[in-house]
């Protein structure tokens, strides 16, 4: 076996947003926001293998309604701008996973307090479900978005309503934008209840995590240090400081928990915890995967284990460290790492339904695929557990071994347009 490329730094893992430019964490940001957006694209092929295009739907519907409360008010309270208007629905919004910049290219027009609208110029989700046809479009442009939307506005102010001017199917074919919608609050409306997806979900340690402070040493004076202003139309990440960055990009990455535990919860109620676990092993393996594949690009990281430990400590399977607890270690020589996930909050949820949890459990073919996506020839193998770790892996490089192939869940999600998507707005 060869010695790898290490350096002589240690990988810091505690603090993963430090030494960073202000471009390279406005450029992660953007990418985690993306990342979370496409676990769905890693998770709903197997609820249609198991239930069926209306099971989908369902548990589409019932995740969203769940996740998207919670982290709206989260993220809201995080960037001080809490309050009941238009306009504070549409900054949530521009921040939330179901909504990643260009690739969901939501335009918004804020009327007055009570009245706005919002147009999709680019609707990444539909040019993923359009090849499938039409009733798979009826099913997320009527059937989960008529909810979710509604769910979402709901923690700014349970009298909004979310109604289309138009959406697809789209007729001609190349109707553009490909969606518009009215947002108005509606005093007189009767309320409309807090969904009981996300009572259930806000029970959660990750739904009482405290909101993630600003990196400590991160410039503050590069950018904004809230979304306190009026709405900016044109939001790109390089509009917030260096230390807002960190805080929004952890708040993102629990996003992407809340989101997959709310769909785990889902297969759960239809069948088992254990059908649910197996589920969620596989959704972990595709994002996994192709997150690796776009940090990796970001970084610049190279198959080797420099690279490996520059991933793992940005993957969004292992952020925020509040409630993920990983630890990144070279072994002596420098001729392998030791991963470990320390005893956390999302180790210790009370039906083991997190990404984490499913790894320390025994399934390693979420971190075997965040691992090999970027060095094919890296092995992955779990051994005795490090000091006080729930559980630990070594990570090493076989030169003279056959490469990894890619795992069947990463092809899987890779149908997604958002696996190829390139930013193009960044001032």
């Amino acid at each position: 076996m060869s010695e790898p490329s290490v350096p002589a730094a240690p990988v810091e893992v505690r603090r993963p947003w430090v030494g960073r430019t202000h471009a390279q964490l406005a450029e992660l940001t953007r990418e985690l926001l993306l990342a979370g957006h496409l676990i769905d694209r890693s998770g709903m092929p197997h609820l249609i293998s198991r239930f069926g295009r209306d099971g989908m739907a369902e548990v589409a519907i019932d995740e969203w309604m769940a996740a998207s409360p919670i982290y709206t008010k989260r993220m809201q309270q995080l960037l001080s701008f809490e309050g009941d208007t238009v306009e504070v629905i549409f900054k949530g919004m521009q921040l939330d996973v179901g909504a990643p910049p260009e690739f969901m290219d939501f335009r918004y027009t804020v009327h007055d307090d009570l009245h706005g609208e919002f147009h999709l110029d680019h609707c990444g989700a539909l040019m993923d479900v359009e090849p499938m046809g039409d009733d798979y479009v009826q099913a997320m442009c009527h059937d989960i978005e008529d909810p979710t939307f509604d769910a979402t506005a709901t923690a700014t102010n349970p009298r909004a309503q979310v109604r289309p001017i138009h959406r697809p199917p789209r007729v001609p074919a190349d109707r553009a934008p490909h969606c518009a919608w009215t947002v108005d609050i509606v005093p007189e409306a009767d309320p409309l209840p807090y969904p009981a997806q996300a009572e259930q979900l806000g029970r959660s340690h990750a739904a009482h995590l405290p909101l993630s402070p600003a990196e400590p040493g991160l410039p503050t004076d590069d950018g904004w240090p809230d979304y306190a202003g009026p709405l900016d139309p044109d939001l790109v990440m390089e509009r917030f400081s260096s230390a807002s960055l960190s805080a929004i990009a952890d708040e993102t990455c629990l996003q992407g928990h809340l989101l997959s535990r709310a769909y785990l919860l889902q297969v759960a109620e239809r069948s088992s915890g254990t059908e649910a676990a197996e589920m969620g092993g596989k959704q972990l393996t595709g994002i996994a995967g192709v997150t690796t594949k776009r940090l990796a690009a970001v970084l610049g990281a190279q198959p080797d284990l420099e690279g490996i430990a520059a991933v793992l400590a940005v993957h969004p399977m292992l952020l925020p460290r509040a409630y993920v607890d990983l630890r990144l270690e070279r072994c002596p020589g420098g001729g392998a790492l030791t991963v470990s996930i320390g005893p956390c909050p999302s180790t210790t949820e009370d039906d083991g339904l997190t990404w984490p949890a499913i790894l320390v459990s025994g399934d390693d073919a979420g971190l075997a695929s965040a691992v090999q996506c970027l060095a094919p020839l890296a092995r992955v193998e779990r051994i005795e557990r490090q000091a006080d770790a729930a559980a630990s892996w070594r990570i090493w490089l076989d030169p003279d071994g056959e490469p990894a192939r890619q795992p069947d869940e990463v092809t899987l999600t890779e149908f997604s347009t958002g696996v190829d998507f390139h930013f193009s707005r960044r001032t």
